[in-house]
């Protein structure tokens, strides 16, 4: 391993990078700017996908950081920092959304260590594309809600799928798909077990996979699929997009370009 000696320059900033879902191109273009100008790079090997790295310098130190503890990532990222090295620490989707980022920045702040968050495209907003269906609907629901199954990880008591579910609204479920079942069982004390419901294995990779169905039946699609990880749960009643299950006239049309509705860059279309 090459070492980085330690000067007396003020230290360079730390960038952490959402990568986005999978896809190399759906990575921003600051985010790609920021990989070319690295010095330094740490990377959530288990995954992110490594063809965004096509973008990093040839003479970048690249890190995988899957086999490491917190320790280890945080000296690499402080030794290179300290010596004016720019560095990136590339995380999956956005790094805002469970990626534990808020350890290092506490770290880095104790080093008085400069660092920027930069927001990524989350596999939430990739699934739902690939579903080709809006998370938000007029008059079905205006909200969403993002969480977890608790595992290892535990959850508040009040924010168990259970309680979640009782809202109805579109919920998409992270790291849950290896415990399909459970999530179908919470899920089914709030919703009703026709809510439609589909698994998107690694959205934007090229083995992309798409599971649907309603609340009922999915945990045994998706066994039957073989999937246990890498992959988002959707369930709302905004999956119905373009079907006849959506009575007539709900949940279609927003206000905003409605002919009738004015607003400060547009006027009412007067009737001729």
């Amino acid at each position: 391993m090459v070492r980085l000696s330690v000067n007396r320059h003020k230290p360079q900033a730390v960038f952490f990078v959402g990568s986005g879902p999978g896809d190399p191109e759906l990575i921003t273009v600051k985010g790609k700017r920021l990989l070319e100008e690295a010095d330094v790079v740490v990377y959530a090997g288990s995954l992110v996908k490594e063809k965004v790295l096509m973008y990093a310098s040839k003479s970048a130190l690249i890190y995988n950081s899957a086999s490491m503890i917190l320790d280890e990532i945080m000296k690499i990222m402080i030794t290179a920092a300290k010596a004016g090295k720019k560095v990136v620490r590339l995380h999956t989707g956005d790094p805002t959304l469970y990626s534990a980022i808020r350890e290092q920045a506490d770290i880095l702040e104790k080093e008085s260590i400069p660092y920027e968050v930069i927001p990524g495209v989350s596999s939430a907003f990739a699934s739902a594309c690939a579903l080709k269906k809006e998370l938000t609907m007029s008059e079905i629901t205006q909200t969403v809600i993002f969480t977890r199954l608790e595992g290892r990880t535990p959850v508040p008591e009040k924010e168990r799928l259970s309680e979640l579910a009782k809202h109805n609204a579109t919920m998409c479920i992270f790291l849950s798909v290896g415990m399909i079942e459970k999530v179908a069982a919470e899920l089914l004390q709030g919703y009703p077990d026709d809510t439609p419901a589909a698994v998107v294995y690694r959205a934007t990779w090229e083995d992309e996979k798409i599971i649907t169905g309603k609340l009922k039946d999915i945990a045994k699609k998706v066994k039957k699929a073989g999937i246990k990880r890498h992959a988002m749960i959707i369930v709302g009643r905004t999956l119905c997009q373009g079907s006849r299950r959506v009575p007539s006239g709900r949940g279609h049309r927003s206000k905003l370009y409605d002919k009738d509705f004015e607003h400060g860059y547009r006027k009412r279309k007067k009737k001729v």
